[in-house]
């Protein structure tokens, strides 16, 4: 008889969930009182501060100032917002479809660790194999067939901070515009493939990546190294151990030298710096998929929505917010518009504040999993100040709301925003 094939990625999680509540399902890595907590702080939106445990590895430091990170972080190109670098949409313009690797930006939970790949290994293991530990060094990794594969990475919190400026709605965490997003070419091994030589077993359940950056301290808590379990069928899809970025071996501040990409999915599954991944015969809960990276809030389950999984819809235009027109001359806005579901179809832009909407010229054929470049011209008329907006339709005919739900730390924010200009 043939095996049922595997749930939904929206319905596996909410078993797991269901099966946690019950008390079976297993906290991989931290104690389940503290994962109570933690989910009790997710639904309340308490703001939680993270303080990083001493590296193993020697953190590194930004010739621009922010601990932590290796690469420079110049004001022109980012943001920095506490661990982490927001890159200035501005700053893409005129860079192609792919995000170079000086502007890409830089989403740590503590600080970018320097890992020697000559001793680095991947240590695949758990009850969900049919034998023991199995470990892959650097070498014998680009030693199994490679692919390729364009995609973006997003954090699910990318767009923040317009539940406060537009919506007027108070949210917990990094206050990020639309800058923590990046699309490069990635390349490097199936991880289905490392999967099956290392002797994945029918009855596995979960497989779980873990980084080797600092372990994370919140409120007291150790919620230990950043981990956050996918459902097997998903790793036997498409997900991709990366060694290389847009032709070069990744960088140390976007993981080397080997990191996951999981495509469309919310940037937390695409764990930096992996050194071991487990293979459950059981579901694995994790701080990274219980009080962080649910859904919690008025519409929401006491104990959340289902984990996030797949990335929404946005648009922004390349320019900086609050930048100047001269009136009666032609100007070209461009922008981007991405989705983690189906590719993007059409987009409109408005540049009266959404009175009247009309289409922008596509630049790159929609596929799933990147983004479109566009462009729409502009003869400004009248001198003052005024709000562009620009809003993405997917092609199963999903379009950008004007709000999006609240949720009490502020993920997947979809609402078309407005982008104030002046025209003089």
């Amino acid at each position: 008889m043939s095996p049922l094939p595997p749930p939904s990625e929206d319905v596996y999680d909410r078993i797991r969930l269901r099966q946690w509540s019950a008390g079976r399902a297993r906290s991989a890595g931290i104690d389940r009182r503290d994962l109570l907590r933690l989910l009790a702080a997710g639904a309340a939106a308490v703001p939680m501060a993270s303080v990083a445990a001493p590296a193993q590895a020697t953190a590194a430091r930004s010739d621009d100032g922010l601990p932590g990170v290796v690469k420079p972080l110049p004001p022109h190109l980012f943001t920095l917002r506490g661990t982490n670098a927001e890159t200035n949409f501005a700053a893409l313009k005129g860079t192609g479809p792919l995000t170079p690797a000086d502007r890409f930006f830089v989403r740590n939970h503590t600080a970018t660790p320097r890992v020697d790949r000559d001793t680095w290994k991947l240590t695949v293991w758990g009850d969900g194999l049919k034998g023991g530990p199995v470990d892959f060094g650097y070498a014998e990794l680009r030693a199994l067939p490679s692919v390729t594969r364009t995609a973006f990475v997003e954090c699910a919190g990318n767009g923040r901070s317009f539940f406060a400026s537009q919506q007027g709605q108070e949210v917990s965490g990094t206050a990020w515009t639309l800058g923590a997003i990046g699309t490069a070419r990635w390349r490097g091994v199936r991880l289905g493939d490392v999967l099956r030589r290392a002797g994945i077993g029918r009855h596995a359940v979960d497989v779980l990546p873990r980084g080797l950056d600092a372990e994370v301290v919140t409120d007291g808590v150790n919620l230990g190294r950043v981990r956050r379990p996918v459902p097997v069928a998903k790793a036997l899809d498409d997900v991709l151990l990366a060694y290389e970025m847009n032709g070069a071996p990744l960088p140390p501040d976007h993981g080397y030298p080997v990191r996951v990409i999981v495509p469309s999915w919310v940037g937390i599954a695409n764990i930096k710096w992996v050194g071991d991944i487990e293979v459950s015969a059981e579901p694995l809960l994790t701080p990274w998929n219980t009080g962080l990276y649910r859904l919690f809030g008025p519409g929401y389950p006491p104990e959340g929505s289902a984990p996030l999984a797949r990335q929404t819809l946005k648009s922004a235009f390349e320019l900086a917010r609050g930048a100047s027109f001269r009136a009666h001359r032609r100007s070209v806005l461009t922008g981007r518009s991405w989705s983690g579901g189906a590719p993007v179809g059409s987009v409109e832009v408005s540049t009266d504040g959404g009175r009247h909407w009309r289409r922008a010229r596509l630049h790159d054929a929609p596929r799933a999993g990147s983004w479109v470049r566009w462009s729409a011209d502009w003869v400004p008329t009248r001198r003052g100040t005024t709000e562009l907006l620009a809003r993405a339709t997917d092609r199963s005919g999903r379009t950008q709301p004007k709000a999006t739900a609240h949720n009490t730390q502020g993920y997947l924010f979809d609402a078309v925003v407005r982008h104030p200009v002046t025209v003089s």
